[in-house]
């Protein structure tokens, strides 16, 4: 072609990108309004356009893309659809304009749905040993592409930390069979699983999850054979992906940095942490029922994914995923899907659970050089502890034979989607508080988490005592290290179960010298050596409801004077802080401590999703007819705890209070009261932020926990059937600074 011929056709193009025809303008203005062109897609698609066509993606493809093949998203192939549906072919309409303007409301194919016809295969059920001896690292290969593995076998053997490889294999027959013995002569001590072809690389690794093969690991990679064949530049992408995360050398540091970073919750390769805002798809509503099954939403603001699905998580993050209870049953089988499946919509999840526990997913380019500055830990942790389980006659008349906690807890109902009720106990199970033992095993876990005591209701009423046996069985058996200290709880007990109103059941009185009375039901307790004195003088004694005695100044004064006389000494005495008034008036400075006891007095119009001033704000993800409740949004109460504002209001001399949950459905039923959104990411992240800012302010750097065993209430910090025991881990990160040997690592090296 001459010189002229090459300038004439470039002035052609030129101005056919300047005078775009209406006709073109029209469709291009169509595909904006129906979001159906992905230009990040495009560009990574297509890195060889023009510079300009970088500028204007949408352009390209109206004007030359389409009649090229090339896709405008990751769902959308003009080429197949056109080969799918000859009549469009013949008729010359544009495809894409076909399909958002006729093709989507006739429900046509838009891509090739091709899958390998691979042998069926069940895989067997999976276990692991919790207690098997493990290294401080886990990884997870997937392999789909058998010819991939050469790739992958060098730089496994020669990784540079400790850790244990766990290989899963799509089963092909007997290339699988011969493809595990090559691999077990590689890498002798790694576990090798073969796979059914479902759930691309993601249901494999929720596999290995569910059978809790990640448990007691600081950090795990996952990695797979990815080849995309939808893109040019896919085996770069894969190098990419893979050494941005398990670089040749280097690994060990780059990797104690990552996890002596609190803010860090996904580590991925360079320029892999992508908005999902760009790369939805048509997985959106997917992803909002994935998430939904932990009472969490898709949350707004930068919400990003590890884009290749390969990364390092933190423990937390697995035991979230876990969390999820996706099985193979929810995963589609696989036909050559590019998008919509469950597998994308997790893929695109997961950094909303990071998100959610106020963290992030960090590139390479920005893990930490050094260790934060840690802000300070708590003093002295304490817990509300409920001794209900365990039968006792009065029970037994008022509610039926054999009555405890546990017999709400069980029939709990689902009130709206998504919402965990009912919330069963894991490694504790239904207990039963006469067995001391189960109290000795609440103290370990207990202290596993950081927590120093228990502060152990005391139902007292004018002599008569309920529930007392757990304690009392305590008493008796000095060798378990049981650390407490007693709450009166003195409200009266009523049918409603808010002490407030409806039918009395135990009628709470103060007849003239009660408190004498009251101090001698403390003695034996207080007189046990595992009886806490915090300030490590004056035992501790709280009452609930101060505001309830008759004359609380002189209640307060006779009690101090007869702990003094019966020999006890002076005594520290708190009160809690309660949302409702009483009837006396309880001074300023009368005691000598106040606890903040979420959710009391945090609850305001602006918290609630359903039942508030505004009505049902959930829209169809509300509760069905007949639901009488209410449904406040735990993220709003959380953020509500931290405001200087409110901070104010409190006592002096507060300590600063927290819960991992609130729903009392258990007890309530339709007219539950409903913390909605409260689960281990949403309570580490109010733990942090709290420990950022109100635990400096707080009654001797004290932090106390609304509650131990409320399960009725769903407060609860023992292990559950869905979480597991997230919420202890996330208050040891907080309370034990649990990163030592990373900690160590960067000291040397930072």
């Amino acid at each position: 072609m001459s010189r002229f011929r090459v300038f004439a056709a470039r002035v052609r193009k030129a101005l056919a990108i300047i005078l775009i025809r209406p006709s073109a303008l029209a469709y291009m203005r169509t595909i904006k309004r129906r979001r159906a062109f992905d230009p990040t897609f495009y560009r990574r698609s297509n890195p060889g356009l023009n510079r300009l066509f970088h500028l204007l993606p949408l352009r390209h493809y109206v004007l030359w893309g389409e009649r090229a093949g090339l896709q405008p998203n990751a769902t959308f192939s003009p080429e197949a659809y056109l080969e799918l549906h000859p009549d469009i072919a013949l008729s010359g309409i544009p495809a894409l304009y076909h399909f958002l303007t006729l093709g989507q409301g006739e429900g046509r194919q838009t891509q090739r749905l091709e899958s390998e016809a691979l042998p069926s295969f069940a895989p067997p059920p999976l276990r692991f040993d919790p207690a098997r001896k493990k290294k401080r690292f886990a990884l997870h290969l997937h392999i789909y592409y058998p010819d991939l593995w050469s790739e992958f076998a060098a730089r496994l053997r020669s990784i540079e930390v400790d850790t244990d490889i766990y290989v899963t294999l799509t089963w092909r027959g007997e290339q699988t069979k011969w493809l595990a013995d090559e691999i077990a002569e590689v890498l002798p001590h790694a576990t090798i699983i073969p796979m059914a072809n479902k759930g691309r690389d993601i249901l494999p690794f929720f596999r290995l999850i569910n059978a809790n093969a990640f448990e007691g690991y600081e950090a795990v990679c996952k990695i797979h054979t990815k080849k995309s064949p939808h893109r040019d530049d896919g085996a770069d992408w894969r190098e990419r992906l893979v050494t941005g995360i398990l670089p040749r050398a280097g690994l060990s540091h780059r990797l104690n940095r990552f996890i002596a970073d609190p803010a860090a919750a996904f580590w991925v390769a360079d320029g892999q942490s992508l908005p999902v805002s760009d790369w939805w798809g048509s997985n959106r509503d997917k992803t909002a029922a994935a998430l939904r099954r932990i009472e969490m939403d898709i949350p707004g603001g930068d919400l990003r994914f590890p884009a290749g699905s390969m990364y390092w998580a933190k423990p937390l993050m697995i035991g979230l995923m876990r969390s999820l209870r996706l099985t193979d049953e929810m995963f589609e089988a696989e036909q050559g899907q590019v998008d919509g499946t469950l597998a994308h919509a997790v893929e695109r999840g997961i950094g909303a659970l990071a998100l959610a526990a106020g963290q992030s997913i960090r590139e390479t380019a920005s893990l930490i050089p050094t260790i934060p500055s840690a802000p300070a830990t708590p003093r002295y942790v304490s817990a509300f502890y409920l001794p209900q389980f365990h039968p006792i006659p009065e029970n037994d008349r008022w509610w039926g034979k054999g009555f405890t906690e546990w017999r709400g807890v069980s029939d709990a109902k689902s009130a709206f989607p998504g919402h965990l009720q009912p919330q069963r106990p894991a490694d504790l199970g239904y207990y039963d508080l006469r067995a001391t033992e189960v109290m000795s095993d609440q103290a370990a876990l207990a202290q596993s988490a950081g927590i120093d005591a228990f502060c152990v209701y005391h139902y007292w009423f004018g002599g008569k005592r309920l529930l007392e046996a757990p304690l009392n069985g305590i008493l008796a058996r000095p060798e378990i290290d049981f650390p407490f200290y007693l709450c009166w709880a003195n409200e009266s007990w009523r049918r409603n179960w808010d002490g407030l109103s409806g039918e009395t059941l135990m009628e709470q009185a103060y007849a003239p010298g009660f408190e004498a009375a009251l101090v001698a039901s403390t003695l034996p307790y207080m007189r046990d050596p595992r009886y806490q004195r915090p300030d490590g003088l004056r035992p501790r004694f709280v009452i609930y409801r101060p505001e309830d005695m008759p004359a609380p100044a002189q209640n307060v004064a006779r009690l101090r004077r007869a702990w003094v006389q019966a020999g006890i000494g002076p005594v520290e005495l708190g009160a809690v802080g309660f949302h409702v008034g009483g009837d006396s008036v309880v001074e300023r400075g009368l005691f000598d401590f106040h606890i903040e006891m979420p959710p009391h007095g945090l609850v305001e119009a602006a918290s609630y999703d359903f039942g508030g001033p505004a009505g049902n704000l959930m829209g169809d993800a509300g509760p069905a007819d007949g639901f009488a409740g209410l449904i406040y949004d735990y993220n709003k109460v959380a953020e509500r705890s931290l405001t200087p504002r409110y901070r104010r209001r409190l006592p002096e001399y507060t300590i600063a209070g927290i819960m991992p949950g609130w729903d009392n459905t258990a007890r309530r039923g339709a007219r539950a009261h409903i913390a909605r959104g409260a689960n281990p990411a949403s309570f580490r992240h109010w733990l942090r932020r709290l420990q950022e800012t109100s635990l400096e302010t707080s009654y001797r750097g004290e932090l106390f926990i609304n509650a131990w065993n409320e399960w009725a209430e769903k407060a609860v910090m023992e292990p559950t059937e869905v979480f597991g025991r997230l919420n202890l881990d996330v208050l040891a990160e907080v309370t034990l600074a649990n990163r030592p040997a990373a900690t160590q690592e960067l000291k040397r090296h930072g």
